[in-house]
C-alpha cells in the first residue's frame, strides 16, 4: 500500500467477542497504522448484546491496543470499508469448512468493489473450534475458569448478566 497510513477493517458480528476474535485483532494491529473493528448490525438478527454492548465489549479487550477503533454498520461492508477510508479487509478462517463461504464472500466483494483486497488470517491453532454460536450454547452450563478457554476474563461477568437476564 503507498499511503503512510495503512488502514484495515475486521469485520463481524462479535456477539460476543471471543479469544480467537481477540487473536486476530491484536495480529491484525501489528500489520496496520490502524485497524477498526467493524461490529455489524443486522436487524432482522436478535442478537445476545446489542450493537453499543457489543461496542462496550470489544473496546473493553482492546483498550490497551492503541491504534484499534470500534465502529458498527449496517449494510454490505465492502461499503463500510470504503467510508473509512480503507482497502484492506480483514477475514479470520478457523477451520478448513470455513474457507469455501469465505472464499464466496471474498470473491462477491470483488464484484462489489475491485479496490478493497482481502486478507485472511488462519486462527491460531487454539482458538480454531471456538465461535460466538458455542458461547451461547455453553455459557449457561460452564463455570467462569471453562469460560476463560473461550472468552476474554474480562466479558465473563457481561455473559452471565445478560444470561441471568434471560437473554
Amino acid at each position: 500500500m503507498a499511503d503512510s497510513n495503512r488502514i484495515a477493517v475486521y469485520v463481524g458480528s462479535f456477539d460476543p467477542i471471543t479469544l480467537g476474535h481477540l487473536n486476530l485483532i491484536e495480529r491484525s494491529s501489528k500489520l496496520v497504522d490502524r485497524l477498526i473493528v467493524g461490529i455489524g448490525v443486522n436487524a432482522e438478527k436478535n442478537g445476545l448484546f446489542g450493537p453499543e454492548e457489543r461496542i462496550d465489549l470489544v473496546q473493553k479487550v482492546t483498550a490497551d491496543m492503541p491504534n484499534v477503533e470500534t465502529q458498527t454498520f449496517d449494510g454490505l461492508a465492502v461499503e463500510f470499508v470504503r467510508s473509512v477510508g480503507a482497502h484492506v479487509m480483514i477475514r479470520g478462517i478457523r477451520p478448513l469448512t470455513d474457507i469455501a463461504g469465505e472464499f464466496t464472500m471474498m470473491m462477491a466483494n470483488r464484484k462489489l468493489d475491485s479496490g478493497i483486497e482481502t486478507i485472511f488470517l488462519m486462527a491460531d491453532e487454539e482458538y480454531g473450534h471456538v465461535s460466538s454460536s458455542l458461547l451461547k450454547q455453553i455459557t449457561p452450563l460452564a463455570n467462569d475458569e471453562q469460560l476463560q478457554k473461550f472468552v476474554p476474563a474480562s466479558i465473563i461477568p457481561d455473559l452471565r448478566a445478560k444470561f441471568a437476564a434471560g437473554k
